[in-house]
């Protein structure tokens, strides 16, 4: 539908903008000098879990996400909250603020501002605006062909927080989905840095299959999965099976169309990878050649560097998912 909306609209050319949205890209990149652009993305949505202060923090978390999958730093935030005042203490208010203040802390990121509206459901997230040195963009469209594919966070928040909201999950399965939301992407970023790289997204609302079709398309390649290894949080695949289903699924199914070939992966499976999710984490395109040696560094600083599929040159459709 967006891309619809967004059909034949008349944008104003700047040179400087380095990344736009033609290519679905996780934010937008303007050019300052030959040294300095600025990274700039805005990100919020409903809650997913019930402590109003661990929300702000995963949407924090979150927002910060598509500055680091750009390879930026992010610097300084607006926050934007939609909340009904008539309905709810100003307490939950209080703490979605204190919980995404904290986030953002963390990350050593100025909160200077924000917006905020009166609304029967609740929406918190930020707009947030980072630097990154021209020359050293990741950009979702410039994988290639014999890259190795990393994915450094398991799936399945999706799934898990749909359990949450209809009281099937565990506590214990609840804050292991938690603790990997609440962890940022900006170590990943920092050890990206010593390496070749040549694409990078977050695998955020459009789930794996969403995101790697946008970078496929967007390079002109093939990318091929490998359904199995494809890491997954525990309880998520028990929750899928008692129809925990985030209604995304099928409307991410239904975004990447034509462009995939499922070769006997199960339909289990295949929910998982569509799975939307929160606070994900990064698919990096490499060299074959350095992915083990970024898998290590990654693992090191308590992500997975799991190498889930590679990327070929283009072939008939850009996924193919093999069993």
């Amino acid at each position: 539908m967006l891309q619809r909306a967004l059909a034949e609209i008349n944008v104003f050319k700047d040179p400087n903008v380095l990344v736009g949205f033609e290519k679905a890209d996780d934010a937008g990149v303007y050019r300052l000098d030959d040294q300095n652009a600025l990274v700039q993305t805005v990100d919020f949505f409903t809650p997913v879990v019930d402590d109003p202060f661990i929300y702000g923090q995963i949407a924090a978390a979150n927002s910060l996400s598509d500055v680091y999958a750009m390879g930026g730093i992010p610097r300084f935030a607006l926050s934007i909250v939609c909340f009904p005042a008539d309905k709810l203490a100003a307490e939950v208010l209080h703490e979605i603020l204190r919980g995404g203040s904290e986030k953002m802390h963390e990350a050593q990121v100025a909160v200077i501002g924000g917006h905020s509206v009166r609304d029967p459901e609740i929406k918190f997230g930020y707009c947030v605006s980072g630097l990154v040195n021209p020359q050293k963009i990741y950009s979702n469209s410039a994988a290639k062909p014999g890259d190795a594919l990393l994915l450094t966070k398991p799936l399945g928040t999706g799934i898990i927080t749909t359990g949450i909201k209809f009281e099937k999950t565990s506590d214990e399965i609840a804050q292991e989905a938690i603790e990997w939301m609440l962890k940022l992407n900006a170590k990943a970023r920092d050890r990206m840095e010593n390496f070749p790289i040549h694409s990078v997204t977050d695998v955020t609302g459009y789930g794996l299959i969403g995101h790697a079709y946008e970078m496929a398309h967007g390079s002109g390649t093939t990318m091929i999965f490998r359904a199995n290894e494809v890491p997954v949080m525990r309880g998520a695949e028990k929750l899928a099976k008692q129809g925990m289903l985030p209604g995304g699924i099928e409307s991410n199914r239904g975004y990447v169309g034509q462009s995939i070939v499922w070769n006997g992966v199960s339909s289990l499976r295949q929910q998982i990878m569509l799975d939307p999710q929160t606070s994900g984490g990064l698919l990096i395109s490499l060299p074959e050649e350095e992915a083990k040696r970024l898998a290590v560094e990654l693992e090191a600083e308590g992500f997975l560097g799991q190498q889930i599929g590679c990327v070929s040159a283009f072939k008939e459709t850009h996924i193919r998912v093999e069993s």
